[in-house]
């Protein structure tokens, strides 16, 4: 007699299938994470920015004298514009229907994918270098990032933006000489570019410090945070964490840098531009939503059911003095 197998009867066996759906593409948004939250109220939304004078070591008045006035300098008026992301979802009534593996439905299991997609897509937008667009009729309007907050120490005023290589800084449309109304124009990056340093740290934490500014959180690309773990200044900053039968195991990454004007984070992030490293005090920067998350359910055409996952909003950048950048270095 012969011995029955599974191949005799594969067509009525049961799938083994797991229920469950594993994907691993990261979802951390430090930015959004650390910085602020607020609203705004249109489609440009403003705030004001001031600084003091610089200090006048020669401030000496002749007894009895007549009062000078001091020069006034009206505070700076910035603005950035909202800009809209979307996702669209689309599902048929027989996939709402079937039984599926590893989700609840396939519209739930949908809405939570695009939800953290959408939220990965503001993160990549608020750290690009992309200059404001007011948008019309027919242009949509974007946000002017991070590192286009950022004016280098040659232009006028000068700003806290460290350049490798030849590069060209962002303008306001305030005027070339001022730091008002809304970057209009990026960083133009080229060739020449070189390996982050940490001289390149140390003269951004310092010209945000100068400014009035802590440095708190530096943000870069994977490949900079392993060249950031391999600075000579770490080396007083890395500590055994645990020691086994006699073995230390010792912390192979510096998340902490201990500079001459305090300690500073270091974040790495999936979703900045590579060819900056970011200065962060999330103090002076907010993420400020028109139209918050929302979903709204779009009018049925047929045997399907469509919604759309959105947000409106915008990067303030409180003062651009309390941040700093290095621009044009290389992600590799």
């Amino acid at each position: 007699m012969a011995t029955v197998t599974r191949y005799d009867y594969s067509s009525s066996i049961r799938e083994d299938l797991e229920d469950i759906i594993y994907n691993i593409s990261p979802t951390k948004t430090a930015f959004m994470n650390n910085v602020g939250r607020t609203t705004a109220d249109n489609t440009y939304h403003e705030w004001r920015t001031d600084i003091l004078a610089d200090a006048n070591g020669s401030n000496a008045a002749v007894e009895g004298a007549d009062a000078t006035d001091t020069a006034f300098v009206a505070p700076s008026r910035c603005g950035n514009y909202t800009q809209i992301s979307t996702k669209t979802l689309n599902v048929s009534g027989t996939s709402g229907a079937v039984d599926a593996a590893g989700m609840k439905t396939i519209e739930a299991y949908l809405i939570a994918k695009h939800g953290k997609e959408l939220k990965r897509d503001m993160e990549t937008i608020l750290l690009s270098n992309q200059a404001a667009v007011a948008g019309d009729a027919s242009t949509a309007r974007k946000l002017a990032g991070f590192p286009t907050w950022i004016k280098t120490t040659a232009q006028t005023p000068a700003g806290n933006g460290i350049v490798v290589g030849t590069v060209t800084g962002p303008a306001y449309s305030g005027g070339a000489s001022t730091v008002s109304g809304t970057p209009t124009t990026a960083w133009t990056l080229t060739s020449g570019s070189a390996a982050f340093t940490e001289t390149n740290l140390k003269d951004a934490i310092r010209n945000m410090y100068q400014k009035g500014g802590e440095p708190k959180m530096m943000m870069v690309s994977p490949v900079n945070k392993a060249r950031v773990s391999g600075f000579s200044g770490l080396s007083q900053t890395r500590v055994n964490t645990e020691v086994k039968n006699g073995n230390a195991t010792i912390v192979g990454a510096a998340d902490v840098y201990l500079s001459d004007f305090g300690s500073l984070d270091i974040v790495p992030s999936l979703f900045c531009n590579g060819a900056f490293a970011y200065f962060v005090d999330p103090d002076y920067a907010k993420v400020a939503y028109l139209r918050p998350f929302q979903r709204t359910e779009l009018a049925r055409t047929g045997d399907a059911k469509r919604s759309q996952l959105l947000a409106e909003y915008t990067l303030v950048v409180n003062s651009p003095y309390a941040h700093a950048v290095v621009a044009n270095i290389t992600n590799s």
